[in-house]
């Protein structure tokens, strides 16, 4: 078949054991490529690849490694229109959203190139004369990385990049529903020089390639973005094989609009938040938390802007809302819509809508008289639909944004210092935004949260070689 697009494991582009159709949530009609499922024993042969490749790679320096990403970002950058084009196809952003997570996706290559040759360790005084103590940082071997759809060209780097950069080896299982970006970003990694072996691309379903990655003996890290209960199941099966685990999972975000808030920023930080890339971002402010005095005016004006919002193919150019991801999930959402109702909530927009082309459209939904103690505020529904709380004051609003299971990114708008001190200090929750909205972070700084949101080390920044390393302790004595 032409347009089969394979596994790329130690060098090689290899068949899996059959190929999964790729089609645009845009347009059905619209088939991208076929795809390769990989299998067990596909994972087996790429991580014994990795094992074999890593004494050598390892010794070729950090120099070699920054100068592999520095290539790697330089290629993603000339290709950003393309590699755009098809995330749009796959995934369901609109093209410019598309296109600016490929150039994220080559600043943090670019930004792991520096850090390959920032690699952190210690020289400390002993407590015993003539013994001198050094504490390093080394690679921790072969890594599994497990992304999912809804960012699937940054993620993938962001996982990518650190684990090259300090000198591991890697396999990479990208999202069933988007292997057409994380193809093109093998293409590119190995199209510059990056040795055989060293990264593996195996596509597939997760209960077989993921699964054979947990349980696979010399795979010993897995670093996992996806739902609760497969990174809860991912932790229990590491468990048992002691691989280190970094699991970044959901979230149920709150922003805080208080009564001195500018209408104008909180209600561009929620739109924004709530409703763009369809809400289909972890950190989607998904609870409003809004207090009394600015509720009604900040619901009339949320809403006509919501309601404004063109939802369309992610190629249209006058798109601003994509379709959500499959018919799958489609009807979570829309089920979602119907329990709002159904829990005591005036639901404004929520339905599919019918577009120009055989797509999974559905309009943006706010959710009013909501309750914390409501389904639709408790549990992560990843589509375009935001439940309103009101609140009396600041500290009923924070108890609200507090009372969750998830941790991941909360926001307040407010023009008092008071109040955006308070809530960055007092918030659970792993990032913070005071006037921005929770959804939107930047590559150079850790990315993660609190409670059932995150586990294990930080992700991106300078904090991910806490995965990605581990620390050895030297110590001499020259007699």
């Amino acid at each position: 078949m032409q347009d089969a697009h394979l596994n790329l494991i130690d060098g090689m582009w290899l068949p899996g054991d059959h190929l999964i159709q790729n089609r645009n949530p845009s347009d059905q009609s619209d088939l991208i490529g076929h795809y390769a499922a990989g299998t067990a024993s596909d994972v087996d042969r790429a991580a014994q690849a990795a094992s074999a490749a890593l004494p050598d790679w390892q010794a070729k320096g950090p120099l070699a490694r920054a100068e592999l990403l520095d290539r790697i970002a330089r290629r993603i950058d000339e290709e950003a229109a393309v590699i755009g084009r098809m995330l749009a196809r796959e995934e369901g952003k609109i093209l410019p959203e598309a296109i600016a997570e490929v150039r994220r996706a080559a600043q943090v290559f670019r930004f792991f190139a520096g850090e390959a040759l920032r690699l952190p360790g210690e020289a400390i005084a002993s407590v015993r004369p003539g013994v001198d103590v050094e504490v390093m940082r080394e690679a921790v071997g072969v890594v599994g990385l497990i992304t999912p759809w809804n960012f699937p060209a940054a993620i993938p780097a962001w996982k990518i990049a650190p684990a090259l950069a300090y000198g591991n080896a890697v396999v990479l299982k990208p999202a069933e529903l988007v292997p057409g970006t994380a193809h093109l970003l093998a293409r590119i990694i190995h199209e510059e020089g990056c040795p055989p072996g060293i990264f593996n691309l195996v596509m597939g379903p997760g209960s077989v390639v993921g699964q054979a990655m947990v349980e696979h003996p010399l795979i010993v890290a897995i670093s996992f973005t996806g739902s609760v209960p497969t990174g809860r199941a991912i932790a229990r099966a590491a468990a048992l094989g002691m691989k280190r685990v970094q699991l970044e999972m959901g979230g149920k975000n709150p922003m805080v609009v208080m009564d001195d808030a500018d209408l104008d920023t909180a209600v561009a930080a929620c739109l924004n938040g709530a409703f763009f890339s369809t809400g289909q971002r972890c950190t989607a402010s998904s609870r409003l938390i809004v207090q009394s005095g600015i509720h009604d005016a900040f619901v009339e004006r949320l809403t006509k802007e919501m309601l404004a919002l063109r939802v369309g193919p992610a190629l249209a150019e006058d798109s601003q809302i994509g379709p959500v991801v499959s018919v799958a999930q489609l009807q979570v959402n829309l089920d979602y819509v119907a329990l709002a109702r159904t829990e005591g909530c005036e639901v404004i927009g929520g339905e599919r809508l019918n577009g120009p082309t055989d797509g999974f459209f559905q309009r943006p939904a706010l959710f009013l008289n909501a309750s914390n103690r409501m389904r639709i505020s408790r549990e992560e529904i990843f589509g375009p639909c935001a439940a309103v709380i009101r609140v009396g004051d600041f500290d009923e609003a924070l108890e609200v944004a507090n009372d969750s299971e998830f941790g991941l990114s909360a926001g307040i708008c407010t023009n008092s210092l008071t109040y955006a001190r308070a809530f960055r200090h007092r918030v659970r929750a792993g990032m913070v935004m005071v006037n921005l909205p929770t959804a939107g972070v930047d590559f150079h700084v850790p990315f993660g949260g609190t409670k059932g949101s995150s586990f294990g080390p930080r992700e991106q920044g300078r904090h991910a070689v806490e995965f990605y390393t581990t620390v050895k302790t030297a110590y001499c004595f020259a007699g």
